[in-house]
């Protein structure tokens, strides 16, 4: 048995790290068996899957193996952490689409790392989103590529994370939040395009065209396992049109209501508005920041409405 970790995804055509070198070789270029096409499967950067050699030492993808998870946006299987980058400016982050992109993570058992870039640019705002996520029980890095401060503390928590486990970390962001310059500081020799940002509307050109792996022992050294993926930004998480989870599923996403599970005043509470709903006490008290409530509240208002057909 051939078996091997998808690491790049272009135009149907799939590079794989070989568990085993096969023939001296450690990476293979590897097709989907035609069968693929007919049940509409797709490969996902990050999937493990069995290979059938074929000749002149080319592979089939034989099967996919059973997925930990998968997302659409960015298209990744089998992820164990994202770190999830918001830029203070240029461009001016939405925190409802960084709660978005939580809470899918969340859904998924993906661990949330939150990289605050550009903290040099508005101090004030690095300050108060490392207040929100971290009263939210998240792990929280503020970070300066420019002057490059924090980028070891990323890096320590990639090696701690790495040492024991074999983890799939993905760094995903808005277009010119700064994870390509990130990671470009952190592992030089990686050499990903960053791209100029657009001063007319304050946008990153999308520089990062397909979703790739980068083997962590060839960045970090041979005691290091895993893989780093560099993805495409993200500008649109749209949950009429996927289905990422349910309204009853939307509760669990937000890890800092979980205490208040059982203390609301009815049983049927939405957490939204009612009184004698301990979601909304802590809020009023500071306990639960409000652009996270409201970043609940826009969720809740959109999977109330999806039609049950789509649900």
């Amino acid at each position: 048995m051939i078996l091997a970790t998808v690491i790049k995804s272009v135009g149907g055509l799939y590079t794989v790290k070989l568990d085993t070198p096969y023939n001296g070789e450690n990476y293979a270029n590897v097709r989907g068996r035609g069968s693929f096409r007919h049940d509409k499967t797709i490969l996902l950067t990050g999937d493990r899957v069995e290979l059938e050699p074929q000749l002149q030492g080319e592979f089939f993808c034989k099967q996919i193996l059973p997925r930990k998870n998968s997302l659409i946006r960015p298209p990744l299987a089998n992820l164990d952490y994202i770190f999830v980058v918001i830029s203070c400016k240029r461009p001016m982050p939405d925190l409802q689409i960084i709660d978005k992109m939580i809470a899918i993570a969340e859904h998924n058992k993906i661990e949330p790392v939150i990289i605050i870039s550009k903290a040099d640019l508005d101090t004030e705002f690095a300050e108060k989103a490392e207040r929100i996520y971290k009263n939210s029980g998240f792990d929280v890095i503020v970070t300066s590529s420019y002057e490059k401060e924090g980028v070891d503390k990323v890096l320590d928590y990639l090696k701690e994370i790495t040492k024991q486990n074999s983890p799939i970390c993905a760094f995903a962001g808005a277009s010119g939040a700064g994870k390509s310059t990130l990671i470009n500081t952190i592992f030089p020799t990686l050499c990903l395009k960053t791209g100029e940002l657009s001063q007319k509307i304050e946008r990153g050109k999308n520089t990062t065209r397909h979703t790739e792996l980068f083997p962590l022992g060839e960045l970090l050294g041979e005691e290091y396992n895993g893989y780093l993926a560099d993805t495409p930004g993200f500008s649109l998480l749209d949950f009429e049109r996927f289905d990422f989870f349910t309204l009853e599923e939307l509760f669990s996403t937000f890890r800092e209501f979980e205490i208040s599970l059982g203390k609301c005043k009815y049983t049927k509470c939405s957490h939204t508005k009612e009184d004698g709903c301990d979601i909304v006490a802590r809020v009023s008290s500071g306990e639960i920041a409000k652009s996270r409530h409201e970043s609940y509240k826009a969720l809740y208002e959109i999977l109330k409405k999806k039609p049950s057909w789509k649900k």
